[in-house]
């Protein structure tokens, strides 16, 4: 007697579950100004292909002390700034974001090693829908282009 009432439970919970969203990651490198500097960032075009908005909410990675989601504003006369972004971004449904150099990006704070020309650094995105996906990140540090603008970039 109890099997009916608990299958139909569960069947409500799965059918009022949102669907997760279909993260992809291209394009991505980390570079810092020197591989002995004590500041870097990372850069990577990210893709929502599933039916539901998510919101790229912070990021981390062994390599740095504080690992941060960072954009850039036009300040006073002018001056670009760059800026912590608490609330992350929003990652619509079937959109990107484009994180680039002079934009949005992935800031690395208090490097604890070297970023070192064709190293890896391992990054975990924290997603709101999508949970943590871990990404293996070349370092880059010949690489002069401020990153891949991709066709459909909500510019979120």
């Amino acid at each position: 007697m109890l099997k009916k009432p608990l299958l139909s439970g569960a069947l409500a919970l799965l059918l009022a579950t949102p669907a997760f969203a279909e993260i992809k990651i291209e394009d991505a490198y980390a570079r810092s100004a020197s591989p002995m500097a004590k500041s870097g960032a990372a850069f990577l075009v990210i893709s929502n292909e599933g039916g539901t908005a998510d919101r790229l909410l912070g990021a981390r990675s062994e390599i740095a002390a504080r690992t941060e989601l960072h954009t850039h504003l036009s300040g006073d006369g002018g001056v670009m700034r760059m800026v912590h972004v608490e609330e992350g971004f929003e990652l619509p449904a079937d959109g990107t974001i484009t994180m680039q150099r002079g934009g949005k990006h992935v800031m690395l704070m208090g490097l604890t090693e070297p970023m070192e020309h064709g190293a890896t650094v391992t990054l975990t995105l924290t997603f709101e829908q999508a949970g943590d996906l871990v990404v293996e990140v070349p370092v880059d540090l010949e690489r002069q282009d401020h990153g891949a603008t991709m066709k459909g970039d909500q510019g979120s």
